[in-house]
Order: C-alpha cells, then structure tokens, then sequence
C-alpha cells in the first residue's frame, strides 16, 4: 500500500540537519553538479488552489533563503483548476501547478517527466510508497510508470469535531463505531446543534468527503484505489459502497447536514465551523494549523470509524500534488523547490506547522516538536494508524479528470435535493467513468 511505509511519525534527526548544500552561495539556488538549478535572476510562475496558506508560507521562506527567486502567483477554486487544466498547461504553461488528476494530463503530453530529477536529487532512495501516486504508465493508470508530479506533504482526512460543543451533548472520547457516530449526531440534532455543516455547492461535492471514507468503513480500500487508479474492470458501485452511500442518504434524510448544504461551499464550511456552529466537519489535515491557531483547544480529529469496533480504519491519504508543465520555462528551478520542500528544515517545519501534514522526504528527515494534544498532534498520530492498517485511499473525485466537477457532484448534491438514490448515485458514476476512459 502506498502509504504504509512513509508515516514514520516518531523518526527525526537532529534538529539542523538541512540536506540543503551548506556551500551554496548566497542568493542563488544550486543543486549538486551544476544541474537542476535556480541561477541568476528567476521568476516560477504558479497556479494553485485559493484559500490555503501553505503555499505562500513555503515560497516566502524560499525567497527569503534564495532572493534570486521569485514567485508569480495566480490561485483559483480548485473546481476551476480542474476544469481549466488542459488549456492552462498548454496555452499558458506554469512552472508549477496544483494538479487534478493526472493521467488524462499525462497521456496529453502536458506534465513534465521528472524521473531525471528524481535521480538527480534521490528522491528514488526515499520510501517508493511516497511517490507511487505521482507515477503513470504507458496505459495511463497511475501507481507505476514514470514520475510526473510531487507533493509538497501528505494529506489526510477525516473528522474535527468541536470540544466544547462534544462537551455539551456528553461526547468525551471519538466514537469507535459508525452507530456510535449516528447516535451522536442525533444527540447533536436534538440539541439544537447542527451535526455538521458540510459543503456541498458549486462545483465541489463536499459529500464526497463523507462518502468515501464511509465506504473504507464497509468495504476495501484496495477496491477503491483500483477504481481511481483505473485498474481494468474496477467499479465503484459494489455491494459495500451502495451500502456506504445508504449510510451518506440516512444522514442526509435525519437532517444531519446544514438546511442550505447544496448552497454552501468550502470557505463557508470553515467560517461555520470555526465559529462554532456545528459538531463536525469531514476534511482534511490541511487544516490542522488553522484550527490550532482560530480554535485553539477547542477542535479535535478522529478518523472514521469502522463498522464494528476495532475494525480497519481508512482515509483519503495522498500528496498534495503539484506538476510542471511540459512547455515550463524553468523546470528545473521548480524541481529543485520541490526537492527543498522535502528536505530543508525550515521548509518542513512549514509543511508541519502550516500545511498540518506529515512532510514528503527522506524516512528519517528532520520533524518538528509538536503538541500531541494539538489538532496538528492529533492528525500525526491518526497517519500512522492510516498507515498501520495499510487504509490510504486516493481520493475518488481524481479517478478522472472531469468525475468531480461533472459526475459526483450534480449526483451528490441530487441525492441531497431526493432526486437520486444511493445505488443510482453509483450507478450514474460508473458509467460516467467508463464513458471518459473508453472515451
């Protein structure tokens, strides 16, 4: 399994012990050799996703170590980035760009292929599970093949409840069971409380969250990275995940989700949550650093429960992945920021503080001091549960380039409104997917 071998939470060197070459001169950014540099004057335009703060924090650290560099930077929704990829890569090519799924890309010849660089840098001699995700073969299925992308850490995700207001309804520990978590969302519900403010407008189905780590509850998580790995004959419409999507449909007809859930997209999730008006929320560690610092004590993680208890947990669990386009004009610049992100301290401290995630890298890089009562502590200590029970998932909304935005989220947010049925919801997705890969 992809993950298995890459949350060595406990594992760290000294503090210090930059794998940056301590002989670089001042402002200019040189790799080893003479290659894969960032010399003279450079601009690495970058396209990325709107409302997280990591990014921002890593190039400013970058070009405060290397004033030589700049950063260009345009974000939009990531619904958008979606949609807008095959054009932006080919008519207005970024050194580096938050990426969707990527096989369609890579089959497209837009992605540049960063196995050189890989080489170059060693990034071969860190856990192979790290990268599995970034590669694709020659049948475009991902897991295999050459590397066309790399993470800046590795996200997962789960459930943050509000402390204070689990306090209210008696809720003292994380539920062991999916009946334990219905029992205490109704308790929630007849507290006056909403259970959770979900999103689920737009162009980004929000349920997807829910659903898919309800469906590692029920099923195999092997199953699911099939399907989005595009393995022959995988499907998304098993037995266990119509029974996973049954669970999603009862929560949304007991009322559990916010009245206006088809209205609300994601910064609105977050300003209700923080704010206090609701039990719970299925996202990601990508959070952990912002709920430390606005809800300081006051927000908690746990991964979703099995069915039975002590059954295998799973999450959503990949890099935060980035690519450079094939027409970049400073690949190798970029190539080397990605090789900082994972190896110099400052940069993994960031990815830790900030991004609330487990760095890429080296098994035995450096890793920051953190509270593990912390959200950030909490997230930590769930990745290496994830990875104990072999439960890393890609995410499905990347099976393909175009499921998220025009197959799971009209299906969501009609399974919400009782105009589809969690079987059909299945149903209609499979054959959306079969019809863009046999396309």
């Amino acid at each position: 399994m992809f993950l298995a071998s890459i949350l060595a939470l406990t594992a760290c060197s000294a503090p210090g012990s930059d794998t940056t070459d301590d002989a670089t001169p001042e402002g200019t950014a040189t790799a080893a050799g003479g290659d894969w540099t960032c010399e003279g004057d450079v601009t690495l335009s970058a396209y990325l996703e709107t409302g997280f703060p990591l990014s921002t924090a890593l190039f400013e650290e970058f070009e405060k170590q290397y004033p030589n560099v700049t950063f260009d930077v345009r974000e939009d929704q990531f619904a958008v980035i979606t949609q807008n990829a095959p054009r932006v890569l080919a008519d207005n090519p970024p050194d580096l760009m938050r990426l969707p799924q990527m096989s369609d890309l890579v089959g497209d010849g837009l992605l540049y292929d960063l196995d050189a660089a890989a080489e170059h840098f060693g990034w071969d001699e860190w856990p192979a599970s790290q990268l599995a995700q970034m590669r694709v073969d020659e049948e475009g299925r991902r897991g295999d093949g050459p590397l066309y992308a790399m993470g800046k850490n590795y996200s997962m995700t789960g459930v943050f409840y509000n402390t204070e207001l689990a306090a209210q309804i008696g809720m003292t520990e994380a539920p062991k069971t999916l009946a334990e978590l219905d029992e205490w969302m109704q308790k929630a519900k007849d507290a006056g409380i909403t259970p959770s403010t979900q999103f689920n407008g737009g162009a980004t189905g929000g349920l997807a969250f829910p659903l898919q780590l309800l469906m590692a509850s029920y099923g195999d998580v092997d199953a699911i990275n099939d399907w989005t790995f595009q393995q022959p004959d995988a499907r998304i419409d098993t037995d266990s995940n119509v029974q996973a999507a049954a669970h999603l449909k009862k929560w949304i007809d007991a009322g559990y989700f916010a009245e206006d859930i088809n209205s609300l997209d994601y910064a609105q999730m977050m300003g209700r949550f923080i704010d206090g008006e609701s039990l719970f929320i299925f996202n990601g560690d990508w959070e952990s650093g912002t709920l430390d610092s606005q809800m300081a004590g006051k927000a908690g993680f746990f991964l979703m429960p099995p069915v039975e208890e002590g059954g295998k947990v799973g999450a959503m669990s990949a890099p935060l992945t980035f690519g450079i386009s094939s027409k970049a004009e400073n690949p190798e610049c970029a190539a080397f920021f990605f090789d900082w992100i994972a190896t110099n301290d400052e940069a993994r401290a960031i990815a830790v503080e900030v991004g609330g995630s487990h760095p890429m890298g080296p098994a035995d890089a450096f890793m920051p001091e953190v509270d593990p009562e912390s959200v950030t502590g909490q997230t930590l200590a769930a990745g290496a549960t994830i990875a104990a029970d072999n439960g890393s998932m890609e995410f499905i909304a990347n099976a393909t380039g175009a499921i998220y935005a025009k197959s799971w989220t009209p299906n969501l947010q009609k399974l919400v409104a009782g105009d589809q049925t969690a079987e059909g919801l299945l149903q209609a997705v499979q054959a959306d997917y079969e019809s863009e890969i046999n396309g």
